[in-house]
């Protein structure tokens, strides 16, 4: 993977976002069917999507990697964003890259998460292999469960999801590699 901004795969272009993806990206973002699994995370104005954008934009420039739009080979249409980006997590060594991706919901069952996530994969160990791969998910999002077990990683935690307004809410915690109790303490905060 020489070019990071820039990654063709068999069936989709990966690319860093433009202000030109604002639009698309709120019509993904404010579709209460993004986010069914955790509906107070939909994006109500184009602000807050403005605000998401500039952080990825951030990442890239500071982290050399963040998520990607994501589009079709065939015929170019926009389908959501797909890829990592640095978290730090208190002192812990430089943080953890985070999985993240949103699937426009009418292009969904295609595969098109894993297909656009495995390259974010193999992207943030090419930029720094010694900091762990996350996916932080709800358990009833069996659809992003699925996403990181076919990505081959591994549960390393489920419990409570502190902060979320369902007290019922169970948070699980994949990564590619086994963590330390410290480590994970760190990401859990």
């Amino acid at each position: 993977m020489s070019d990071l901004r820039h990654v063709r795969t068999e069936r989709l272009q990966l690319d860093v976002p433009t202000i030109d993806d604002l639009e698309p990206l709120h019509v993904v973002y404010a579709d209460p069917r993004t986010w069914a699994h955790s509906p107070d995370h939909l994006h109500a104005d184009e602000r807050t999507t403005f605000v998401m954008l500039a952080g990825w934009l951030d990442g890239w420039e500071r982290d050399g990697l963040g998520p990607w739009v994501v589009r079709s080979l065939d015929g170019g249409a926009f389908l959501g964003n797909a890829g990592r980006w640095l978290l730090a997590a208190g002192c812990w060594r430089g943080g953890w890259w985070n999985l993240g991706y949103a699937i426009a919901p009418d292009a969904r069952r295609a595969g098109l998460a894993t297909k656009a996530a495995r390259p974010a994969l193999a992207a943030a160990r090419a930029v720094r292999p010694d900091t762990p791969l996350i996916a932080r998910l709800l358990e009833h999002n069996s659809a992003s469960k699925g996403v990181a077990e076919r990505l081959g990683m591994t549960r390393v935690h489920r419990g409570p999801d502190e902060g979320n307004p369902d007290p019922a809410a169970i948070r699980l915690i994949y990564c590619d590699r086994d963590l330390t109790p410290e480590e994970l303490t760190a990401r859990l905060g």
